[in-house]
């Protein structure tokens, strides 16, 4: 790559939930996690800032998912929460909101939610209202 971009570090797996293995519960997790199979639950990681989640493009994700660095080639069904980096490859496929605060996304990735960008791991955003409210200190003539 050109310039000085920084590239993570490679992550050891830790723990390998292989296709065809269907988890049905919340899964926490410290160091790397790597997802070939489904979890119908939450995906949740320590805040520790070497810990990853990778998802494969055969694996799948019915739930929120909360890590610091993420890299998807998958499906996740539910809000993306990433603290540190977020890489969408081609073949991700997200149905919520994305909380980044360093994104990559490559050509044919999708999201069909909200981007939301987050510094230092707080939103940008902090008051999301609806487009039809009007701000409090507003006088209508």
């Amino acid at each position: 790559m050109l310039g000085g971009k920084k590239k993570l570090q490679a992550v050891k797996v830790d723990t390998l939930i292989g296709k065809g293995t269907v988890i049905t519960g919340g899964v926490s997790f410290v160091g790397g996690l790597h997802i070939d199979g489904r979890v119908q639950g939450n995906v949740t990681a320590g805040d520790t800032s070497g810990t990853m989640l990778v998802l494969s493009g055969n694996g799948a994700i019915e739930g929120e998912v909360h890590a610091p660095n993420i890299v998807l080639n998958g499906s996740v069904d539910g809000d993306v929460h990433s603290s540190e980096h977020l890489e969408l490859a081609a073949n991700a496929k997200i149905r919520g909101d994305v909380y980044y605060n360093l994104l990559e996304m490559a050509v044919g990735a999708e999201v069909n939610g909200n981007l939301v960008h987050r510094k230092g791991g707080k939103p940008q955003l902090e008051d999301r209202r609806e487009a039809t409210e009007q701000p409090e200190n507003t006088v209508d003539s």
